[in-house]
């Protein structure tokens, strides 16, 4: 695989939603919000896609965002090109990396590419109709069996690139499409911008050869979800951390969260989904091995809703204010810069774990390199746990990160650990 960006390693991402971030819902109306933004840490932006939306088929009043019509334009819904720009510049200039969101498998059934290019650019039926892929019938299935498309796909992302200078790609559904065609992609972006960040929204590992940076940290994330719902132990948890790391290359990032745009919209807003367990549960994406934790639209200030996805259904204006979340954010993020132990891919500490006498419902473990550790205890269940367990070596003092006090790690601890409840404690070595 590429190296790693240099500013990825401990870096916070934010999925943005314009259509619903503000009350005007456009770039401009995002762009001051920005140094908010980045005050609450975050170090780069993902935008949802930004370009016009196909009418045919189209759902709801707006559309999907993914039933793209032209990969090189803009969406008039969120403004101007030049609008566009100036939010790119803005991010920049507060040293905010932006990528840009790319839908390979699929366009618009209306796109641009089904006047303008030759038929067997889209896969078709016996009518000669574009096809449908799986049940998204608002858009037209592209022909990856034809290296044009892989040419057309490419020369759009060096075009963003080259003229809007974008950090990097977030790839929708990336498993879709050949692997061989990411790696041509990979190859020449590489060519224009040395330091392009590719996350991929798929888990296969294959796409860590020669092609992406990142991928979604999904199944983790389901378990998680059942852990709070309590369908699920936290063993599954466990299991699936220590296999991750066994099937991934060690520079391979994790996009760990607790919400994105899909889980938002289609099965409900964090709270609901996670209710009591949500705060540990977002300190646990900030602490995993090799991963990059994500914020989505609102969660920075808790925003509780599940938004609309093809119609405008915006933040509220009062609604958006700083709060206890915000502050929340704000200590995990800066944990995340200031712990090297924390770093994704290959320079993060492995997550050892310290053995305790209740793993059904509690995680104890230590991520550290060279000058930094981090130690996590962190009861992931609705049961007070009377905890006894010994720390070895990681005895001594640290600092308490929630709450800014120093503290010290017993060699035995022997105590009640309240339903989920946690603490995370570092020592500078």
């Amino acid at each position: 695989m590429y190296k790693n960006p240099e500013w990825s390693y401990s870096a916070v991402l934010y999925e943005l939603n314009i259509r619903q971030f503000t009350p005007e819902g456009t770039f401009s109306a995002a762009r001051e919000r920005l140094p908010f933004l980045r005050s609450v840490g975050i170090d780069a932006i993902w935008l949802m896609p930004i370009y016009p939306i196909g009418i045919e088929g189209r759902k709801g009043r707006l559309g999907s965002y993914y039933s793209i019509r032209d990969y090189t334009g803009v969406n008039e819904e969120f403004g101007s090109a030049k609008e566009l720009r100036e939010f790119i510049g803005a991010a920049h200039a507060l040293g905010m990396k932006v990528i840009l969101d790319w839908v390979a498998n699929h366009t618009a059934r209306d796109a641009r590419w089904i006047t303008e290019c030759p038929a067997n650019w889209y896969e078709r039926d016996e009518a000669g109709v574009a096809k449908v892929p799986w049940d998204w019938t608002d858009t037209a299935k592209l022909n990856y069996a034809n290296h044009d498309v892989w040419r057309g796909q490419i020369e759009a992302m060096r075009y963003w690139v080259e003229e809007f200078k974008v950090d990097g790609f977030r790839c929708d559904m990336a498993m879709l499409v050949p692997i061989e065609f990411w790696q041509e992609v990979a190859e020449e972006l590489h060519r224009v911008k040395p330091d392009i960040f590719m996350l991929a929204e798929a888990e296969e590992d294959n796409l860590f050869d020669r092609a992406f940076n990142a991928s979604y940290q999904w199944n983790i994330h389901h378990i998680m979800c059942d852990i709070a719902k309590g369908a699920r132990r936290v063993w599954d948890m466990r299991n699936a951390i220590h296999a991750e790391r066994a099937k991934y290359p060690k520079e391979a990032m994790r996009m760990s969260f607790t919400s994105n745009h899909d889980e938002n919209s289609w099965s409900g807003s964090e709270q609901s989904r996670f209710g009591k367990a949500l705060e540990v549960m977002t300190a646990m994406t900030f602490l995993m091995p090799s991963t990059m934790p994500l914020i989505y639209t609102g969660q920075e200030v808790g925003y509780d809703h599940s938004f609309e996805f093809f119609d405008r259904d915006p933040i509220p204006a009062e609604a958006y204010k700083e709060n206890r979340t915000t502050e929340l954010y704000r200590r995990l993020t800066a944990l995340k810069h200031s712990e090297a132990a924390l770093a994704a891919g290959e320079r993060g500490g492995e997550m050892i774990e310290i053995e305790n006498n209740a793993k059904d419902c509690m995680m104890t473990f230590v991520r550290e390199v060279e000058g930094s550790r981090v130690v996590a205890i962190m009861n992931l269940s609705p049961y007070t746990i009377h905890a006894d367990f010994n720390t070895g070596i990681y005895a001594g003092k640290y600092l308490d990160v929630m709450s800014g006090m120093q503290a010290t790690l017993a060699e035995h601890v022997d105590e009640h650990i309240a339903p989920w409840n946690y603490r995370i404690l570092v020592k500078k070595q």
